[in-house]
């Protein structure tokens, strides 16, 4: 059976592309956006940049939250549903059943996106530093967020509706675009049955993490089971190799649909918002390890194979995404054995992880969503240099912040409010901003090339090709 899906029917579909074309812009307008910010967070906690520079003072928790919404939710969520839209067409023989619900799920997206993005610029509402989906306490916040998950749904049963009849749903990238799109529905129906819970409670900082902690959760998952399907199509794209066998890859995924399902049933099973039922979710994510882990022992014997036989590919920027999204990824599995969430370790340990799954989305950009766009961004020096910087410089701040908090240091502080004393706090939070400004640097470079590419109008190809 073979694993590759033909997505190169999208090119000939004007409305089809015209939608990807929307949806990537939105990830990566997104990105720009997070990258900013996560620059300007990791100078405002770099020791003594405070006698430098006059933040205002509720400035770091509510860049924190714009970071984290355009960063770990709306960038990761426009590329699911760029996935979709591949994969519907793909499935559908060239062409989506129910296209028709292409230009509203985008359209909801977009909207969804500036109603986020607004109170921040007008300065409405109290940030919220909940986990995984912080928050600004403002009705235009929350219904940016509900009308965002609107159009990713439909762009969910657009997919559902090409893979019924197909008899390629099985085959691997499909498989893991159809399972997050399952797991996709299990957070959102862990969203209602928190809402529920609520029982109409002032939204305040318990509220906001109430709501979000099971959606937060879940969406893990999803964020896995993309990271496992970008890491088969970027195999088969640079080495020409899967990451393990199908009937093995489609049980490596089903255990994460399966474990992302277990979500909504935990708000029956404990009492919605106790200790119990927060540790439930805690403990639920250990059940990502197993498919995470075989999927990257599986790339890298694909890798190492294509070693023996021939040379790799160490020019393609796609690969070099393949070859350091797993190792990040797994620095960042390693860290989250030592968080108790007190400290600068729980971010060390989020952000290395997500930085892999974000590695992996590149090299999306540069072999699938870039090209079926008739757009090539080339290889050469620059194209290297950001997938470089980006991943040594997410690293390096990850393990500064491991570093700080491995001595006390607090999260979600900045400043003087830090209180910072030793070297190893000091020095950990220096090394955490120095990563930063390279990992933003080289994060910048890739939105400037795949912005410059999205807005070309004709075939492009990247000035700097070598």
């Amino acid at each position: 059976m073979v694993s590759r899906l033909n997505t190169e029917n999208i090119e000939t579909r004007p409305t089809a592309r015209r939608e990807l074309k929307r949806w990537a812009r939105l990830a990566v307008l997104a990105l720009a956006l997070a990258g900013l910010f996560a620059l300007l967070l990791a100078v405002s906690r770099i020791p003594g940049s405070e006698n430098i520079i006059a933040w205002p003072t509720a400035f770091f928790r509510k860049a924190l939250v714009i970071h984290v919404i355009f960063a770990f939710v709306v960038w990761f969520l426009a590329v699911f549903a760029a996935l979709c839209l591949l994969m519907a067409e793909a499935l559908g023989g060239g062409r989506a059943r129910a296209a028709f619900l292409g230009g509203p799920a985008v359209m909801l997206a977009t909207c969804g996106f500036i109603l986020l993005l607004i109170p921040a610029l007008l300065d409405r509402g109290a940030p919220s530093l909940n986990n995984y989906i912080p928050v600004i306490t403002d009705p235009l916040y929350y219904t940016g967020l509900g009308i965002l998950a609107a159009g990713l749904l439909l762009a969910v049963l657009r997919l559902w509706a090409s893979a019924i009849g197909s008899r390629a749903w099985a085959l691997p990238p499909a498989v893991a675009v159809i399972g997050a799109s399952v797991i996709f529905v299990m957070a959102l129906i862990s969203a209602v049955l928190a809402w529920n819970a609520l029982d109409n409670r002032a939204p305040d900082h318990a509220y906001n993490e109430d709501l979000t902690w099971g959606v937060g959760h879940v969406l893990q998952f999803l964020n896995a089971t993309l990271l496992i399907g970008a890491w088969q199509m970027l195999a088969q794209a640079t080495v020409g190799r899967s990451l393990m066998p199908p009937a093995l890859f489609q049980a490596a995924i089903a255990l994460l649909v399966a474990s992302g399902m277990v979500g909504p049933f935990l708000y029956f099973a404990f009492e919605p918002f106790s200790t119990a039922h927060r540790d439930a979710f805690t403990l639920l994510q250990y059940a990502m390890a197993p498919s995470t882990t075989l999927a990257a022992i599986g790339l890298g014997a694909a890798i190492l194979a294509q070693r023996r036989e021939s040379h790799l590919p160490w020019d393609d920027p796609g690969f070099l995404c393949l070859f350091l999204s797993p190792l990040v990824f797994l620095v960042g599995g390693f860290m989250g054995l030592f968080v108790d969430g007190a400290d600068t370790r729980t971010p060390a340990h989020y952000h290395a992880v997500i930085a892999g799954v974000m590695l992996a989305f590149f090299g999306l950009f540069y072999r699938l969503i870039l090209p079926r766009l008739g757009q090539d961004v080339g290889s050469g020096w620059a194209m290297r240099a950001q997938v470089w910087l980006f991943g040594i410089g997410q690293t390096m701040a990850s393990i500064g912040l491991f570093w700080a908090g491995s001595s006390g240091a607090a999260r979600k502080i900045a400043g003087e409010a830090q209180g910072l004393e030793g070297i190893a706090q000091i020095g950990g939070l220096w090394m955490n901003g120095v990563g930063g400004i390279i990992a933003v640097a080289g994060g910048l470079m890739f939105t400037w090339t795949a912005g410059r590419a999205l807005v070309h109008k004709g075939p492009h190809k990247s000035r700097d090709d070598t």
